[in-house]
């Protein structure tokens, strides 16, 4: 794996590394502690899906008592790749948030090869164009890696012990 350090606080890393919205849920013993999942698939241009993503991130959370701060960073960072990846392709997206112990794994998969690349984008361009930025800041990790014809941008965060919801 190659990697690169992010002028946030996470690690960028690049290349190889470890229709309708379908939502799934599930817990899988990997025999140190419980893994949970959510794996969501979501149609091209789906953007009602968004919240509903987010809203079923912030219940896997909550569910597992992760603290309210690291939640509502893990629901505004997959809230930007998620959106990336339904406004910048013309294809559908995946979203998987993995939880093991105190960490939490994002991945939002795509089917176009080309890498993003965070930029900072022009005073008077709104809002857009500062989804990588806040990633790059907040993840303690992300990185982005070619998976079959398109790719995987993904973020880490530790999530602590838990804590009042």
């Amino acid at each position: 794996m190659t990697g690169q350090q992010a002028s946030g606080r996470g690690a960028t890393a690049r290349g190889p590394s470890s229709g309708e919205a379908e939502a799934e849920a599930e817990a899988k013993s990997d025999g140190e502690g419980a893994l949970i999942q959510l794996r969501r698939r979501l149609g091209h241009a789906e953007l009602t899906a968004v919240p509903e993503v987010r809203h079923a991130l912030r219940e896997l959370l909550l569910r597992n008592r992760k603290n309210q701060s690291s939640t509502d960073v893990a629901e505004l960072l997959t809230t930007e790749l998620v959106t990336n990846a339904l406004v910048h392709t013309e294809h559908d997206a995946e979203v998987t948030a993995t939880v093991a112990a105190s960490r939490l794994r994002v991945e939002v998969r795509d089917f176009v090869a080309r890498h993003p690349q965070p930029h900072t984008p022009p005073a008077d361009d709104g809002t857009h164009g500062r989804g990588l930025i806040l990633v790059q800041a907040l993840a303690d990790a992300w990185g982005v890696r070619a998976q079959g014809v398109g790719k995987v941008v993904w973020f880490e965060l530790d999530m602590g012990g838990g804590g009042p919801a």
